[in-house]
């Protein structure tokens, strides 16, 4: 039974595949061209849509709106009753609908052309009421449903939302967007979390412990036990960060440890990492080195210590 439904799911990923692949060759002119309206619009990117084209527009919006291009989802029934007025000049509608003659649009539609706001339309038949009404009609290739019948919306949806994606990155590439943009755009969760920098999780100014190379030993452990992260830099008389000492440090010098002074016990030139390294990166540091904590400095500058990343902040936020 099983392999049965291997088979079915074979098939369906297979047709769908096809389907895309038509769709990257029947990219032409009019996808430039939808790109130059929305990276003309002044106002946000309107996307509709009904049903299951309804929900592709959803995610469209929601991928535009989080990678640079200002854009939300407009109901086109709740259009028809008050909703057009989220819609108004210096936008750009994205309307999606499989056969083009989706009754529920015709509202949006009309408004668009009421009122000149540019529309991009998406569609299955070029002689449809939608694309014949667009400024630009992007027209889904030819593809059976990988339903096998054709009544149930599967591989057209999946080439929509394809190409709402390639929309997407193409506007994004354009302009230079980058992973620090992005995380503006998701503060929160595991991708935020994953994009935090350094800076944004390190602890700064009195919580340092630091103490300097000529500190005796009982007050260096006086500063490691205060501060909680189990370890102290080092500072050199400049300020720059000489070493650190840790537990292993503390063990290598258990004789007559209090008869030391600081920079006798220390590491030597620690590992260290930048206020504006991904925090992702400095795990992986953590991890290579087998180490729980760096010290933050400036990479173009003298190696003053700014702060301090411990692996528990990394973990707190989803990291590790």
């Amino acid at each position: 039974m099983s392999s049965t439904f291997q088979t079915t799911a074979r098939r369906v990923i297979r047709v769908e595949a096809e389907a895309l692949s038509l769709l990257e060759q029947s990219l032409n002119g009019d996808f430039d061209r939808a790109i130059e309206l929305l990276l003309g619009a002044s106002g946000r990117v309107i996307v509709s849509g009904m049903g299951k084209s309804g929900h592709i527009a959803r995610k469209i919006a929601a991928t535009f709106a989080s990678t640079g291009t200002p854009a939300h989802f407009v109901h086109p029934a709740e259009a028809s009753h008050g909703d057009l007025g989220m819609m108004a000049q210096g936008d750009v509608a994205l309307v999606l609908s499989n056969s083009g003659e989706t009754p529920e649009l015709a509202d949006l539609v009309a408004y668009t052309r009421r009122f000149g706001i540019p529309l991009i339309g998406v569609a299955s038949r070029a002689e449809s009421t939608l694309l014949r009404q667009s400024d630009v009609a992007l027209v889904l290739p030819a593809a059976q449903e990988a339903c096998g019948t054709g009544i149930v919306p599967t591989t057209s949806t999946t080439m929509t939302l394809a190409l709402g994606d390639a929309l997407a990155v193409a506007l994004m590439e354009h302009r230079a967007f980058t992973p620090e943009h992005f995380r503006e755009f998701h503060p929160g969760g595991k991708l935020g979390a994953r994009l935090s920098k350094v800076r944004d999780l390190m602890h700064k100014g009195a919580a340092l412990p630091l103490v300097d190379t000529v500190a005796p030993m009982s007050d260096t452990l006086i500063e490691i036990s205060q501060k909680g992260f189990g370890v102290a830099g080092v500072r050199n008389g400049d300020g720059t960060l000489a070493g650190i000492i840790t537990d292993g440090d503390l063990r290598r010098k258990m004789e007559g440890l209090l008869g030391h002074q600081a920079g006798e016990v220390m590491t030597p030139n620690p590992t260290v990492i930048g206020p504006d390294a991904l925090a992702e990166e400095a795990v992986a540091v953590m991890n290579q080195r087998k180490i729980t904590c760096l010290f933050v400095v400036d990479p173009d500058g003298p190696a003053t210590p700014l702060g301090l990343l411990h692996i528990h902040d990394c973990l707190r936020v989803g990291l590790g």
